[in-house]
């Protein structure tokens, strides 16, 4: 389902050139849960920019369900982004100006299906947010924005499932909480989840970890770092 190889990614600084990405390879099967972890800094946001088609390599290639990002256009990844990816951001990245039941639907919309609003409906009923559907994100909190992201990702019935660090902002019960529900949902749709995140309770539910260290893709069950 993804395929990264030889990725390659380095932002240029006033003297030289800072290295994200250094031929950095892997592969996600169908239905995988995978836990990127990695020392803060080590560019895994970036890595999932780069899944999601919003940040493009300076080489290498990244394939999702077969299909090579390097080869769309604008507008092409636009509809991917839409048929087959869901993603959940660290800060929610909510549109302020909707409400939860909007926001919800907002990918439906775009996609311009019929019941889009019954749809959104239903997924806030399963992320427990049916009393707030009314209202704006400025008026939920932190856990109850996340909880309304997460049922934006899924809503469309994505493919994949992208999460940065989807506990960072919440409280230890508020983030368990929205753990067990990103795995539920996960489940229930058989996706392939890819997730970021620094807690070692959380990367240790997943199928699979990769270590991001150095540039490169390590799977932590097989491969050793090097020193």
């Amino acid at each position: 389902m993804i395929e990264l190889k030889d990725l390659s990614l380095s932002y240029p600084l006033a003297k030289g050139s800072l290295e994200v990405l250094s031929k950095a390879s892997a592969s996600v099967a169908q239905g995988e849960t995978v836990a990127v972890t990695g020392p803060s800094g080590s560019g895994k946001t970036t890595l999932l920019l780069l899944l999601a088609g919003l940040e493009s390599p300076n080489s290498g290639s990244v394939h999702i369900d077969g299909t090579d990002l390097a080869r769309l256009n604008k507008d092409e990844l636009a509809d991917l982004r839409r048929d087959k990816l869901g993603i959940v951001f660290q800060s929610f990245h909510l549109v302020p100006s909707l409400s939860a039941l909007a926001n919800v639907a907002l990918p439906l919309d775009i996609a311009g299906v019929a019941d889009a609003q019954t749809r959104a409906r239903e997924m806030l009923a399963r992320v427990g947010l049916t009393a707030r559907e009314d209202h704006f994100p400025s008026q939920l909190s932190g856990g109850e924005q996340q909880r309304v992201a997460i049922a934006r990702a899924l809503v469309h019935q994505p493919a994949v499932l992208l999460a940065d660090e989807p506990t960072g902002n919440l409280d230890a019960k508020t983030g368990a909480a929205i753990v067990d529900l990103l795995f539920e949902l996960h489940r229930e749709s058989d996706s392939t989840l890819l997730l970021v995140t620094h807690d070692a309770a959380i990367a240790a539910l997943c199928d699979r970890n990769l270590r991001l260290h150095l540039g490169q893709l390590h799977d932590e069950k097989t491969d050793a770092l090097p020193r």
